[in-house]
């Protein structure tokens, strides 16, 4: 397959905007003995690929929520690209019988005599995450429902007004917020596309959690969901703030997963010694194949934006749905059921 950069560009205006990457991911995950002809519509995608024509659609980022709503249109496409497509995306198109390929070059592919089956090669964490504290903590409480304003996020917060100024500035510039004409502290911002806001977020609390200190300890608890209750009791005594995340959360705010088995739980600490000790009052101790992992406090709103539910305390939705992504195609799913739910409410 020999295209020129001309050849490939005339697909730009195909498949939402999309087809030109499209092409590029297919040209890089299909075999150079394989003929792929590319036939260029208005609003679609179409190519020639074991002597079979083909609809391509391109999904964006690739998350299982692109696929669903993708799903939901007719016709079907035959083959779906994304930038880095999830598990879950990835499991539901093999489901339904779709090809996918993405830009990390991971593509299940069959059409006639084509068969492609790769892994691709995982993204490189970012060496530097831009996402400070500040910034994690404004856009939880903008996903929460706060005005994009530095007087409200101030308020939502407890953080200083520059600050508060900084981190909508940086929001702004990266596309997420639109900026009001009238300027001042009770002016602000909107948010644009509050999914992409989510996605960013979630993107970059991925890409922190992977420096993040942590301890796994054993438990020997038969419920975990009664466990970390009973946990956050000894810990509330001793004056430690504390709030669950990912799956164990996730089973009281908007249930889905039947079976919690491995639980993390956000606590006041700032050093692996501190994590232990916190541990070392509910009675648990480290062990490296332990169920449940403590964490510090990724932001001060995590904790501050804690609630009860069920007798559980539970992290903010936001930072609950980010570490929800991180398990998995249930921890997607899961995640996905807990933003469509609170979008229902």
């Amino acid at each position: 397959m020999k295209y020129s950069d001309d050849d490939i560009e005339q697909t730009a205006g195909a498949a939402s905007g999309g087809g030109e990457r499209a092409v590029r991911a297919l040209i890089d995950v299909l075999p150079r003995s394989a003929e792929l002809k590319i036939i260029p519509r208005r609003t679609r995608l179409i190519v020639k690929l074991g002597g079979r024509q083909l609809e391509v659609a391109w999904v964006g980022e690739g998350r299982l929520r692109n696929i669903h709503e993708l799903l939901s249109r007719k016709p079907l496409p035959d083959i779906v690209v994304g930038r880095r497509l999830s598990p879950g995306a990835k499991s539901v198109l093999s489901d339904v019988g779709i090809g996918w390929a993405d830009e990390t070059g991971a593509a299940e592919i069959a059409v006639g005599s084509v068969i492609v089956s790769r892994p691709g090669r995982p993204s490189q964490p970012k060496r530097v995450n831009r996402w400070s504290p500040t910034a994690f903590c404004v856009a939880e409480v903008l996903l929460c429902g706060t005005d994009a304003t530095v007087a409200a996020t101030h308020a939502a917060t407890g953080l200083s007004f520059g600050g508060c100024a900084h981190a909508l500035r940086f929001l702004a510039e990266m596309g997420l917020l639109e900026a009001d004409a009238v300027r001042g502290r009770s002016s602000g911002r909107r948010v644009t596309d509050r999914d992409r806001l989510l996605d960013a977020y979630a993107q970059a609390a991925d890409e922190a959690v992977q420096r993040q200190i942590s301890v796994t300890v054993g438990t020997a608890w038969q419920d975990v969901i009664e466990g970390i209750v009973e946990a956050g009791h000894a810990w509330q005594e001793a004056g430690i703030s504390w709030a669950a995340t990912g799956t164990a959360a996730a089973a009281v705010m908007a249930p889905l997963l039947t079976d919690v088995g491995r639980a993390e739980v956000y606590v006041d600490a700032k050093t692996t010694v501190g994590l232990e000790a916190v541990a070392a009052v509910s009675e648990l101790r480290a062990m490296p194949a332990g169920r449940l992992t403590l964490r510090p406090f990724p932001s001060k709103c995590t904790n501050t934006l804690a609630r009860m539910h069920e007798g559980l305390r539970t992290a903010p939705w936001p930072r609950v749905y980010a570490d929800l992504r991180r398990v998995g195609v249930r921890g997607e799913e899961a995640a996905e059921h807990l933003r469509s739910s609170l979008d229902e409410s």
